[in-house]
Formats: C-alpha cells, structure tokens, sequence
C-alpha cells in the first residue's frame, strides 16, 4: 500500500511543478515598457523570468531573461538580434489597437506581428511570451522564435517556426554570432553559421528522415523526436526532481560554438546555484570556426587565436575574426617576389581541415616540404601519415597541439625577406631618416598652432557649442539638420518638375532654397508605409551622424504626414556613371584616379572613421555623384546597415544592386564591410575601362569586364584594356591588380580600405592577385 501511495504522491507534486511552469501573468492592451525606471519589464508569477528592455552597453536590446539572484540575469531570447539597440528613449507598448510595437530613434517603430490583432499577452513561468488573438488563440509566441536557447517544456521544430540556434557575439552582446545549431530530418549538427557544410560535431537517430523535433523535457531529459514525440535519440536522460529545490534547464549554442546544458537551482530561500550539466564537445580547438581562417587554435585553458607566419590580425580587437596578408611586406607574388627565394616554415603538431587540391602518398616529411616548395601553386602543405596534402589559401579550422596529440606538421611558404632585405637597407635608412625629421618639424609647428589657437579662443569666446538636430531623428549632435514643410519643398521644386533621377523606393528632384540663392536636390520617397518608410529611417540614422567631403551632405528633411522628403546639396556634374559610361571620349586617366582615390577615402570614413562604422550595401556608379568642383560623393544611404560597438559582421537579408553584390550575399553568411569592397573593386575596374561590368555588344569574351580584365592580366595582355590610351603603365598595372583583389571571393582575402588606398598610391606594394574565384 505504501509504494502506491508513495507514487500518488509524485504523480501528484509533478502536476503541482508542471502546473506552476504554465502559470502566468496577463498583460492588457495599453501597457508599456520603457529602458529606465519602473515599468522596465513584465515579470512571470513567480518573478524568475521576465520580458521587456535590458541595458547592453551603454544602451538597451530586448528579450526574456531568466533572473539568477539579484543583480545577476541570463538572457534567453533576444528579439531583432541583429538590429541596431534602442536608446532610453525608446518605448514597448502593447498599443489599444492590437499591435505589440517597439519604437526607437527616430519614430522607427518595429512590429511582433504583421496583419493579426492582438487581444493580451502573457509571461509565463516557463519563460515562454505569448500574445493572443480576440478568440485566446495563440498568435505568436517566443518559444517558436529561440535566439540561442530553448527552456525547459520547449523545442525546437523542424516544420513550424525557426530549426536552428545561433549563438551570441559574448556574454554580454547578443547580436547573431558566428556558429549554428541547426536541426533536419537526419539530426543535430553544430556548423560555422557561414559554412554550414562543416560539422564538428553531429548526432543522428537510425531512423534518419523522420525526425521532427528536439525536445526539453522539465526533467533535463533533451532528445530527438518524431512529431508524435516518439524518441529516436537521446542527448541527456534527465534528472531526478527534488522537493526541496526548483530546477529550471536551458540549453544555450554558447559564443564558444559549444552546446551546453544548463541547471539553475533555485532553493526555498530564493537561493540560486547553477552548472554545466552536459556538453557534446569539450575541446574548443575542435570547433571548426573558433579561429578565423589562415589562424589557428592553440590547447590550453583560454583560446588562443595565433595567425600563420606572413600573416597580420584581420581585427587587432577580435583574435578571432582571421588573419589576413600583410599588405606592403615582401611576399609571394608581390613585385619583390623575384628578387627572392622561397623558403619554408614548419609548424609541427599542427593541422587544418580544410580542401586540398593534391595528395601525394607514401612521402616522407621532408619530400613533403621539398614538394611543396618547388610547386608554384602550394602555399602550404600538410603531412600527415605518410600523406602529403598540397594546400592553398584561405586554411580554414587550425589547430595546434601543445603535445603529440597531432600528429602532423604544416609547412608554409613564404618569400625569404632576409634577401631582400639587404638590397634596400640604404633606401629604407636614409628614407627613414627623412620621415622622422620632418615629422619633428611638423610636430613643433602643430604645437605652436594650437597654443596660438587655444589663445585665441580664450580671449575671443570663439568656441561654441553646436546646435543638435531633433532628438526624434536620431541624429548625432555635431549636425544641423533643418525641418522643411511638405509645401515649403513644393514651391522649391516648382512642383517637383524637374527630375533629377529615380530610384526603386522614390524620385529626386531639382530645387531651390533660400530665395533661390541655393540649389539643392530633394528626394521623395514613395511607398512610404513600408519600403520607404525603411528607407527614410536609415538614410536619416545613417548619413545624419557623418561628416566628410566625399560624402553627400544632408541639409534637411520633412516628415509631415504621410510625406517623406530628404534634402541634399545639389551635384551639379550628375553620376560617375555619366562621367565614365556616357562621355564621347575617355576622361583623363588623372582624373579617374582621383576620382577613384575620393570614393575610397569616403567608404574609409564609413568603415572605420565615423561611429558608428557604416556598411554602404550599394556602392555603385549611379550612387557617386559629382559637384560643381569635380569632387567625387558617396549618396544613397538607403541600404546601409550600422554596426553595433564592437560588432564587425552581421546577418542580413540581400541588399544592393546585381553585378555589384559580392557572394557572401547570396551565401547565406554574415555581411561585413568587406562587401563594399567587393562593389567598389568592380567600380574600379570600370572606371579603369570606362565601360560597365556586363556589356553584350561585344566578343563573347569580353561581355564580362571582370573575367575579361584577369585573362588580360594573366596573360599579360593590359595593353587592351587601355587600347592606346595615354597611361602610365606601372600604374594601370597596380590598379587592375588592386581591383582583383578587391573582387576575391573569400571576404577576408580582401584588403581594409586603408589598405585600398595605400596600394593605390603606391605606399605600399601590391602582390599578385589569386584568381577571383579561387
């Protein structure tokens, strides 16, 4: 009798513990959120999840976090993960007329649904935000939306809502990070999130093709499972609850690319205690991704990202991003390649996986290196086994043992510069010499310039504060932006007769301010409840915070109703694309290159110089306008994606012009500012033809400029691409070299735009380019 007795009783306590997770808290229409004070979020019954604002930074992101004691929180779901964050002006309101609604700078409003009402909205104990239809139906619910985690009771489905994980940048940034969890009808496998063909680790069922789901059970039991939730496979068998403590599991793609299973154990004095309670992987070094390419991973305690020989950090802040050639150092294929004799450095204990284009078996190490180094194609070799792999750039998922544990040794070709060296020590002294004088020189005379300047305005109060634009605009506060009424800028447009240009989202029209004492160019966006709505918002987030001379200046807006105008100086010379693609003759070859020299200095003023940084997305002939004084200007912010602090890559949907886009694009992988290096690689190469990338009215070979321009380059043909045009040759040469390696398809292969403008000049050399596509 007691058995029985004693099983009523756990049936019993576990209907109380599940009845208890599906407790919630009803939130009615009306109800609002703000990133400060009070009403910051809305709490489950039993207050141990909560939804609403939390600070990132020094600004705000939204989610569910899951309380771990006070002050401590875990964040489990992040809503727009990899949009801009919101200010402490920023609302959440769950509006009267049904829509759950996120509004940031500017008035740009972000919505949870899209056509369906909402009726109320629940919190529930389990961590799961519910919003409801007039019927109590579920309309949306954040369980079908994990970010990095999945709770206790919920899973992820193959079918219905998302089928993957992706983790977090860092523990305290929650944008998309770069490994992905995802699920198919075959299992789970952990991926790079930009190659999802490269698994480290993958668990299947021996029914592959039926799988469905992956589920958590309240108990820490995580299997796959049909959609009947019959189990296929188990990760973890589950925990025995107790009485005295609640048990709340998650699951979380961690930033390590590490799938871990978490315990938080919350006693009856509100005492938490967590731990690790399972993990596929527990080598990081055995995460292909860790390390970005040509880098590898060295064992110990902390993950140590260390580049290849030849090779400098992609990002000095994250180690992690990749390595990256040292532009400007003597190397392979650079114009000292010549005077040089190529040697091998070996790396032992050391491996990559990555593609090889030649194995040669039965060799010895040695032969392996000799192999490699007679080889004009090898840039690296891998002997493993007896087996030698012949390899090239990008080496992708490096690893390096601190023991024998790998058994292997890599061999890198470099040029020797010890022989080069030599040849240029009495150039490099006197050239040296020179530089630090005058830097001296102008050290000093910068000094007494300020000291008179700083007098100067002391005693005439010449400094004063500049005016900031609306507030509700979102603009930095080094810039004046002027309100234009929606009738002021149909008088300066004569009714908006004129028409300058069109674009997809709306027309630019000619106009005069300021009793026509100035001419300006007025865009009016269309489609303004959705597209150019969008549009409107970033062109005014994005140019509204920079300041540059390549850049097109802002000067005013009108936000009046349904009207969206944005006002612009007046490029009185029209587009690039006029100058190079319209003009009877050629322009002169000295002033395509300074044309060339101003666009990139303004996508460097983007990049790296303006916060925060700024992806164009649409770098392209039409978008570089042309002033009175020939000086070149990057327009059309449209498409632009800012970059939170700290973050160098994002994901994104396609954006941009086709022939223009580089692949990452149409790869599924994350956006980083090499994209705009790719366009303007392909507008370099057709400012040097003065022709566009794709023309049909010539030989077949020449139809695609790109493909046309490296087959002339290959086989040392340039000649016709200039086809008796007066150039300097050395000159034309480097351009179309840096042209090439702007157009690479692997992003990291790309040079930094710093290093764009350098090669232009001549600063620094410019190494022979790889084929595009390799």
């Amino acid at each position: 009798m007691a058995p029985t007795i004693w099983a009523v009783f756990l049936f019993a306590f576990a209907i109380v513990e599940r009845a208890q997770s599906t407790l919630s808290r009803n939130i009615s229409l009306g109800s609002y959120l703000f990133p400060t004070g009070n009403s910051t979020c809305w709490r489950s019954p039993s207050g141990h999840f909560a939804f609403g604002f939390y600070p990132q930074g020094r600004d705000f992101a939204v989610g569910i976090w899951l309380l771990d004691g006070s002050p401590n929180f875990t964040v489990v779901w992040t809503t727009y993960a990899d949009d801009p964050l919101v200010r402490s002006d920023a609302t959440l309101g769950l509006t009267e007329d049904g829509k759950l609604v996120l509004t940031g700078e500017g008035g740009q409003t972000r919505s949870f649904t899209d056509d369906q009402l909402i009726y109320s909205a629940s919190m529930f104990d389990n961590g799961n935000f519910v919003l409801y239809g007039s019927n109590s139906e579920i309309i949306w619910q954040s369980f079908d939306y994990p970010t990095d985690t999945i709770l206790s009771g919920q899973s992820l489905f193959l079918y219905s809502g998302k089928n993957w994980l992706s983790s977090s940048v860092s523990r305290t940034n929650h944008t998309i990070g770069r490994f992905r969890l995802t699920l198919s009808s075959n299992g789970l496998s952990l991926t790079p999130a930009d190659d999802d063909s490269s698994s480290y680790w993958t668990i299947g069922s021996y029914h592959e093709g039926d799988i469905s789901k992956l589920n958590l059970d309240d108990n820490g039991h995580m299997y796959l499972a049909t959609g009947n939730n019959t189990i296929l496979g188990n990760l973890t068998d589950g925990w025995p609850s107790s009485k005295e403590t609640l048990v709340i599991y998650r699951a979380t793609l961690d930033q390590d690319g590490i799938f871990r299973l978490y315990s938080h154990n919350i006693g009856k004095n509100n005492n938490h205690t967590g731990e690790v309670k399972w993990l596929p992987v527990d080598d990081k070094c055995s995460v292909n991704g860790i390390c970005g390419i040509n880098s590898y991973c060295m064992e110990g305690e902390e993950i140590d990202c260390t580049c290849l020989p030849g090779f400098n950090y992609t990002s000095s802040s994250e180690r992690s991003a990749g390595c990256e050639m040292r532009w400007g150092d003597p190397g392979f294929g650079s114009v000292e390649e010549k005077r040089m004799t190529p040697t091998i450095v070996s790396l032992e204990n050391t491996r990559f996986k990555t593609d090889y284009y030649s194995l040669l078996q039965n060799m010895e190490k040695e032969d392996c290196k000799e192999a490699c180094l007679t080889d004009a194609n090898c840039v690296a070799a891998l002997s493993v086994s007896r087996n030698c792999y012949k390899l090239k750039f990008p080496l992708r998922y490096g690893q390096r043992g601190t023991d024998k544990s790998i058994s292997s040794v890599l061999f890198v070709k470099l040029a020797n510069r010890d022989s080069a060296r030599g040849k240029h020590t009495s150039s490099i002294s006197k050239t040296s010499i020179m530089i630090l004088v005058i830097g001296a020189i102008l050290t000093i005379c910068s000094g007494i310039t300020m000291a008179v300047f700083g007098y100067l305005i002391s005693r005439r109060g010449l400094w004063a504060p500049v005016k900031s634009c609306e507030d509700k605009l979102g603009t930095t506060e080094d810039i004046v932006l002027q309100s234009f009424s929606y009738n002021e800028l149909a008088v300066a447009t004569n009714g908006f007769n004129q028409v300058l240009g069109r674009g997809s989202f709306g027309t630019v029209y000619k106009g005069a301010l300021f009793n026509n004492e100035k001419t300006v160019a007025v865009k009016r966006l269309e489609k303004v409840v959705e597209e150019g709505e969008r549009e409107f918002q970033m062109e005014m987030r994005a140019i509204g915070r920079t300041h540059h001379r390549n850049l097109v200046r802002l000067i005013g807006f009108c936000n009046e109703g349904f009207n969206r105008l944005l006002v612009y100086e007046y490029m009185s010379n029209g587009s690039l694309a006029d100058f190079i693609f319209r003009a009877e003759r050629h322009p002169p070859w000295s002033d395509r290159m300074r044309i060339v020299l101003e666009v990139a200095r303004g996508i460097l003023y983007l990049h790296e110089e303006c916060e925060p940084h700024i992806i164009h997305c649409d770098i392209k002939p039409q978008n570089i306008l042309i002033d009175e004084f020939w000086t070149a200007k990057i327009s059309d912010f449209g498409l632009a994606k800012l970059l939170t602090p700290n973050q160098t890559r994002t994901f994104t949907g396609p954006r941009g012009t086709r022939g223009y886009l580089a692949p990452e694009w149409y790869q599924n992988k994350p956006i980083s500012v090499k994209v705009d290096i790719y366009s303007f690689g392909i507008v370099l190469l057709e400012i040097v033809c003065c022709r566009r990338n794709i023309e049909l009215e010539v030989e077949d070979d020449e139809i695609i400029l790109t493909d046309w321009i490296n087959k002339c380059y290959r086989a040392g043909e340039l000649a016709k691409l200039f086809d008796g045009e007066e150039v300097e040759k050395k000159q034309f040469e480097r351009i179309v070299m840096v042209g090439l390696w702007c157009i690479q398809s692997e992003s990291a292969f790309r040079p930094s735009m710093k290093n764009v403008i350098l090669m232009i000049e001549g600063i620094i050399d410019v190494q022979v380019p790889p084929f595009p596509a390799s």
